[in-house]
């Protein structure tokens, strides 16, 4: 098994921008050819577009465009940008007047990080899409769709984290996976092969963890509206070549890497949802990939968490005061 860039999985081209005053962002990736794609939503509070196009039994076999973004459901207007860019570079579905793209979007919540009267729109979109394709710029940390991205939210943003957007790729004889994903849950984060707690919510010293579990439980009978302040989004991507029934179910298998690393995982106010993405020729069993990716995501949410910066007044892993990496 060897490491490999992101960029190099498949040709899905990646491109972020971001307002770093608002705090807010979007990843766009970019597939000119087009891409098979399927998803899965575990979370009980997507902000999605286009996800219908992923369904099995829909006729588009392949999609140009998926778009992860900042602004909760205000942001799903960052896929206009997208289209509108693409359009002008003739690339989509030809239905002979034009070329009709095919982009799917999820969105995650990120109104309460800093100015969240300002959201991804159709201007950073297009900006996102052309950085994909003329200047592929995806970088880890506090970029594109995890500019706004936070964790441990459970009791307030007063005591949450710094995360943001991470990515992890390997290549084994011949196999490219790889994932890419904005951290934004109300959980706390987990090392997934040491157990050990790296990002979450904080306690009244703000120099080590309380545990987000114990608090739901001594909550029972009190739940409030902070639960919507999350969402985590995944990109899988492979070179493998899957149909969107096969894509589905990597994307299903993929859910477990999240549910390793992020406990509590899939809440009624996540909107937790995973893309998985193929885009190449090569042979591959789908419940063999999905083990493998889930073990790509679980790599992706590790790397959010130790590139993100302090920002917005919440702290990061790497800062001296937790001294966590």
């Amino acid at each position: 098994m060897n490491l490999i860039s992101i960029n190099d999985v498949a040709p899905v081209r990646i491109g972020q921008a971001q307002n770093f005053e608002a705090g807010t962002g979007c990843t766009a990736f970019i597939c000119p050819e087009g891409m098979c794609a399927g998803l899965d939503v575990r979370g009980g509070g997507p902000a999605s577009r286009e996800s219908q196009l992923l369904q099995p039994l829909t006729v588009a076999q392949k999609i140009h465009g998926i778009v992860l973004a900042g602004g909760s459901a205000f942001g799903l207007g960052a896929a206009d940008g997208v289209m509108k860019y693409l359009e002008e570079q003739g690339i989509g579905f030809d239905v002979n007047v034009t070329h009709v793209p095919l982009v799917a979007q999820s969105d995650l919540f990120d109104l309460t990080v800093a100015d969240g009267s300002i959201r991804p729109d159709a201007a950073m979109g297009y900006e996102a899409a052309k950085n994909a394709l003329e200047n592929p710029n995806y970088r880890d940390g506090n970029y594109g769709a995890g500019t706004g991205c936070t964790v441990g939210k459970i009791c307030g943003m007063e005591y949450c984290m710094k995360t943001g957007i991470g990515s992890h790729a390997i290549e084994i004889d011949g196999l490219k996976i790889g994932a890419v994903v904005a951290l934004n849950s109300l959980g706390d984060i987990y090392d997934w092969k040491s157990g050990k707690k790296v990002a979450g919510l904080l306690n009244k010293e703000k120099d080590g963890f309380e545990n987000t579990a114990d608090v739901l439980v001594s909550n029972v009978r009190s739940i409030n509206n902070i639960y919507s302040s999350n969402t985590t989004l995944a990109v899988v991507i492979t070179n493998a070549k899957f149909d969107k029934s096969a894509l589905c179910k990597i994307a299903s298998l993929c859910h477990d890497g999240y549910a390793r690393s992020v406990r509590p995982v899939h809440t009624s106010f996540d909107g937790d949802s995973i893309y998985a993405v193929s885009a190449g020729d090569f042979k591959a069993d789908p419940d063999v990939v999905g083990t493998i990716a889930a073990d790509v995501v679980s790599e992706a949410i590790l790397n959010a968490v130790k590139n993100a910066e302090s920002a917005y007044g919440f702290p990061a892993a790497k800062d001296p005061g937790l001294r966590i990496f």
